[in-house]
């Protein structure tokens, strides 16, 4: 045991370095070196604020008496961070457009910037809140008993509640700070959240190694029903991740870290990887700790206070002190944070409504509105914790954490179909999110807060047992007969079954206001709309003296200056006021929401600028153009991307048509040349022989034999041509017969030997079996061959000339191919290579008309097969010939017939 005189010091030590941290970060900020406090990591760790004492003790107490069930919590937040990365995004860049201050703000700015809801939505976030902070005391108190010994349990807790009021209205009520940011508070949330890792990390490693002997020996010590799945994945598996997901998004203090404190939206990027790694390590040990709890504690040890005992019960007293600073650090900082959110909403939401009413009539005084509003804070926090007291008291303090913790997640819940539904639904309205707040909250109260406060708290204890006048159908924990089913999952399951249908259905049947239409807008399309676009559809008319002393009176006297003096330069006006323009009205609006929240800041800004005159008709029509607009440009982008692809395609059949026109002239152009080139010679000769009698015999005979070679190519010429054509007109039947391979090739390789013999080109082949049989003809077969054999022998440039034929029979297929090492076909010619006329870059003069390979891929065709360049990995090519394969021969047939 240790002293209470010592653990009080040390308490108050650390609170001391905390209130340090803050002063030095807010001082800081003021004068602009807050770069370290604007960081990713600090932003990371004050969403940290989430792990309160339920996860620093309640975690190892929930899986000590459920297993893995304490997973949930971690699980809802981490699949927000990773998953809905992008739903956090939306909502801090309408936090950021909108100046908003709150939850609150947020739900009464999307829906008209409606007083009544963002005062519901206020009542439904301190009773929700108020459990949270019970837990919180509660927590505090236990381990403050466990470690010293004292027994007056309530007793502490008033003093805890006391001392923590103290500590957060000087941490958090110095001033109304614009846009509610308060720099020094997140810097200490961060120490904060270090030190509770550090000590809850420092217990599991005892645990392990300092107790257990290690990971091995530690589990071996686990009991065989802790973790049985089958009894875990279920509803209430499901109902508890749902709601902790729910709860990292509507927890009042939740949104104030991860929205209104966010400096960078870019800081997303970097919680969205990091959170859930800090979540991961303050889980790491919880299973470990419960196991060594249960093994090494005496039976009966309460499981939410193994974190403290089990360093107390082995004589480690530094590191029970340890445990206990991170214990109300957890506490501390959700406290903290959760208590400057609510007083904000409360003094913004329903203290300054007052102020519009009964201040705004009297006699102006610099700043009297703002010292209120502080004042109002103030005192508000002193009422929250005195709430979280009462419910302490009234729920005996003697619950389990995490079921005390799980009764605010779902109060909290009741605002997620309001908040989904203004940021993404058109169709929402005011009437409905007011609804569906008010049915969903009404439920969650009747079915799970108040009986949470036992059979002596506000109910009667025959409700809870047979329902309100005997009528069983209504018991709070079994509407219509649901008997048997947890309390939680009862109670999520009708109050936000409720809420939501009375959102949607209300929202369906009801008239969408003006305001409502514009802001649904703005919000929806926040990625869109410029900043301030909303002073373009409202229209109101204000004296520039009443605006000036307006912000007075919130702001104060040396901020409204500097605000007026800013505005009068972008106008360009010297000396005065500022022209009180729309533009202007707005701007003022906005920066007035910063510190008392979208609601009533337009209430103000309209009493003194005597309301919008713009008419409901024209609001609703320029809403609807601007829809149609979006929608419109959606639709013309879509088209834009649309005409592009057949752009795309129409140059490329363009450039496809040019080629072919190119090559239509080069044909032509090189028909003419081939047969230009023998009817020349032919002509020569002939009229030498016809002008010239004296001719010797021997000149005769090799100037006829000239006409006649010439002649014979011409023909050959000719053949050529009109075979070609012939082929790919289809007109040219070509007999297809069972052909041996082996011969084919045999035979085209014995025809070209000479040839390859006299350029010194060798010829390796792979003989295929005999019983290899291909479907072609065997002499047009032969001539594919042999002219691809030819063209090899021809250009093949290499020092040592290689050609070789290599075949593959695939099923139905047989494949020929025809490798050597001369270089090949280039990528860029393999498009033209089979091209009527075409020879190549390394084709010389006078080597063939380029009618060798149309021809013989068009006989190829013809024979149900087709020749192709293939490209390798390394940039060679070779030819491929592709022939069907025939399993009928005459060997076959002649076997059949007998």
């Amino acid at each position: 045991m240790l002293s209470s005189d010592l653990l009080l010091a040390v308490a108050l030590g650390y609170v001391i370095i905390l209130f340090t941290v803050a002063f030095v970060g807010d001082r800081r900020a003021r004068r602009g070196g807050s770069r370290w406090l604007r960081s990713p990591l600090v932003y990371t760790l004050s969403i940290s604020v989430y792990c309160t004492s339920w996860t620093f003790y309640g975690a190892v107490g929930s899986a000590a008496r459920s297993g893995l069930e304490f997973v949930t919590i971690y699980l809802g937040p981490t699949l927000v961070f990773v998953g809905w990365w992008w739903c956090l995004r939306k909502l801090v860049r309408i936090g950021r457009v909108h100046r908003i201050t709150s939850i609150a703000d947020l739900i009464s700015s999307r829906y008209g910037k409606s007083p009544s809801l963002a005062v519901v939505v206020t009542l439904i976030a301190i009773a929700a809140t108020t459990p949270y902070i019970a837990l919180q005391l509660q927590s505090v108190t236990l381990s403050f008993a466990a470690i010293t010994g004292a027994t007056e349990e309530y007793r502490s807790a008033f003093w805890v509640a006391a001392g923590m009021a103290a500590f957060t209205i000087l941490f958090g009520t110095r001033s109304i700070d614009a846009n509610e940011r308060h720099h020094g508070v997140v810097a200490a949330i961060a120490v904060e959240a270090v030190v509770k890792l550090v000590a809850l990390l420092a217990i599991g490693v005892f645990a392990v190694w300092g107790l257990g002997g290690g990971v091995t020996a530690i589990f071996a010590e686990m009991p065989g029903d802790m973790i049985e799945v089958e009894k875990i994945f279920g509803p209430r598996w499901v109902t508890l991740t749902f709601l902790s997901a729910v709860a990292v998004l509507c927890l009042p203090r939740q949104f104030q870290v991860t929205v209104v404190e966010n400096a960078d939206e870019r800081h997303l990027v970097t919680a969205s990887w990091m959170f859930p790694l800090y979540l991961f390590l303050m889980s790491l040990f919880v299973i470990p700790i419960a196991i060594a709890g249960m093994a090494f504690l005496p039976p009966g040890s309460n499981p939410d206070l193994f974190v403290l005992n089990l360093p107390l019960a082995h004589g480690q007293d530094a590191l029970a002190l340890l445990a206990f600073i991170g214990g109300f650090s957890s506490a501390t900082s959700m406290v903290i944070v959760a208590a400057i959110a609510l007083s904000t909403m409360v003094s913004n939401h329903m203290v300054a409504p007052f102020a519009i009413k009964i201040l705004m009539k009297g006699n102006a005084a610099s700043g009297d509105v703002r010292e209120l509003l502080l004042a109002s804070r103030r005192v508000s926090i002193g009422i929250i914790l005195g709430l979280g007291y009462v419910y302490y008291e009234l729920s005996g303090g003697t619950g389990a954490l995490a079921a005390t913790g799980l009764i605010a997640f779902v109060g909290v819940a009741q605002i997620l179909p309001s908040m989904l539904g203004g940021i993404f639904w058109r169709g929402a309205t005011r009437a409905g999110a007011l609804a569906g707040l008010c049915g969903g909250g009404t439920l969650w109260l009747y079915t799970l807060f108040l009986p949470s406060l036992g059979p002596d708290g506000l109910l009667p204890t025959m409700w809870l047992i047979d329902g309100p006048f005997g009528i069983a159908l209504l018991r709070p924990q079994a509407l219509l007969g649901l008997a048997g089913a947890d309390p939680i999952v009862h109670a999520t399951v009708w109050s936000l079954g409720v809420n939501a249908v009375l959102f949607i259905g209300v929202s369906a049947m009801s008239r969408i206001e003006p305001l409502d239409r514009l802001q649904g807008a703005l919000f929806i399309d926040v990625f869109r709309s410029p900043e301030g676009e909303s002073h373009r559809f409202i229209r109101r008319e204000a004296a520039s003296e009443d605006l000036y002393v307006l912000a007075q009176r919130i702001l104060g006297a040396g901020p409204a200056r500097a605000l007026f003096k800013e505005l009068a330069q972008a106008q360009g006006v010297v000396r005065g006021l500022p022209n009180p323009t729309d533009a202007l009205i707005a701007r003022l609006e906005r920066e007035l929401s910063g510190s008392i929240g979208a609601a009533s800041a337009h209430a103000m800004v309209t009493r003194a600028a005597g309301g919008e005159v713009i008419s409901l008709t024209d609001l609703m029509d320029i809403a609807d153009e601007t829809q149609r607009l979006i929608e419109t440009s959606a639709r013309l982008a879509d088209k834009t991307r649309e005409l592009e692809r057949t752009a795309a395609e129409l140059r490329k059949v363009n450039e496809r048509l040019r080629r072919l026109d190119r090559q239509k002239d080069d044909f032509l152009s090189q028909v003419s040349h081939e047969l230009r080139t023998p009817m020349t010679s032919i002509r020569s000769f002939a009229e030498i022989l016809r002008s010239d009698a004296s001719l010797a015999p021997g000149e005769m005979r090799r100037f006829t034999s000239i006409i006649h070679d010439e002649a014979l190519r011409l023909t050959r010429l000719l053949d050529e041509i009109l075979d070609i054509s012939r082929l790919e007109a289809g007109h040219a039947a070509i007999p297809l017969r069972p052909v041996v391979l082996a011969d084919a090739l045999s035979g085209s390789i014995d025809t070209v030997s000479a040839l390859a013999r006299e350029a010194g080109v060798t010829i390796t082949a792979d003989p295929p079996p005999r019983e290899l049989w291909v479907s072609a003809d065997s002499d047009r077969l032969r001539q594919v061959l042999i002219n691809l054999l030819s063209n090899a022998i021809r250009y093949n440039t290499a020092a040592e000339p290689r050609i070789e034929l290599r075949w593959r029979a695939d099923g139905a297929r047989v494949e020929v191919d025809v490798a050597d090492n001369g270089g090949g076909v280039s990528r860029a010619e393999a498009e033209d290579i089979f091209a009527k006329f075409w020879r190549g870059s390394r084709a010389v003069e006078g080597q063939g008309a380029g009618l060798g390979l149309p021809i013989s891929r068009a006989i190829m065709r013809r024979m149900g097969g087709d020749l192709s360049v293939v490209f390798e990995d390394d940039g060679t090519s070779f030819f491929r010939i592709s022939l069907a394969n025939s399993d009928r021969h005459p060997q076959r047939r002649t076997a059949a017939a007998e």
